[in-house]
């Protein structure tokens, strides 16, 4: 007979609109002893996880003010991200490969039977405690950037960023030639501040290009792309 129990009990993060269903996975969870803090709002758990530490997150694709992967990015650039299982409708091919590639530990598919949901997390919980995340340092010809520390040094002399500065950073650098709309960079990196418009983007954008030096003669591009967003690109 399958064990679902854990020598340690979890504090887990479930992020979910639906109420109904949350309730049946709450009532799972904390009858195998784990300890289960519900949101119901992107902004709502990333001012919790900020706050305080959770020991794996399960997270939903859609909410009423942003989605799964925007709340996912949003605290692995604050640095604090547990461990994370999506557990949503979404069964695309596509939708599982990019939650993955993005940093997701596991994805599963609604609705789950309980058996299941309790033995995937569990696999999560143990994978994940086995060995530390690495976080890796890249250089950039005379830029390296430190993703686990959110450092930048440049001709070997560190950077002073502000923190949004930092995050919005990181994020231009994690995904360097793709383009990132304005309204998903707010998402990201704003995410607990709904009223933050377009031109903060902007101006933080013009921070970056002054202080990392992101210009051609540096071997970088970072342009505005009309009515869509920002691309940063490497001129190599």
């Amino acid at each position: 007979m399958l064990n679902d129990t854990l020598p340690l009990p979890m504090k887990i993060a479930f992020l979910e609109d639906d109420t109904l269903f949350a309730a049946s996975v709450i009532e799972w969870l904390e009858q195998t002893g784990h300890s289960v803090t519900w949101f119901r709002t992107g902004r709502e758990c990333i001012r919790a996880l900020t706050d305080d530490r959770y020991d794996l997150c399960l997270f939903d694709w859609m909410l009423p003010d942003m989605t799964g992967p925007d709340v996912m990015a949003s605290l692995k650039l604050k640095g604090m991200l547990p461990p994370v299982i999506f557990l949503t409708g979404r069964d695309a091919e596509e939708d599982v490969v990019q939650v993955i590639q993005a940093g997701a530990d596991d994805y599963i598919v609604k609705p789950p039977t309980r058996s299941v949901l309790i033995a995937r997390i569990h696999a999560v919980a143990r994978r994940c405690s086995a060995q530390l995340r690495p976080q890796p340092v890249q250089d950039f010809g005379t830029l390296k950037v430190d993703f686990g520390h959110r450092r930048f040094e440049l001709d070997g002399q560190a950077v002073k960023l502000t923190e949004k500065e930092t995050e919005l950073a990181l994020y231009f650098f994690a995904h360097v030639g793709m383009l990132l709309p304005r309204g998903h960079l707010i998402q990201v990196v704003w995410g607990s501040s709904p009223d933050i418009d377009t031109r903060t983007v902007d101006v933080h954008v013009s921070h970056l290009r002054n202080k990392l030096k992101l210009t051609p003669e540096q071997g970088w591009r970072l342009t505005s792309v009309y009515r869509q967003g920002y691309r940063l690109e490497t001129l190599e």
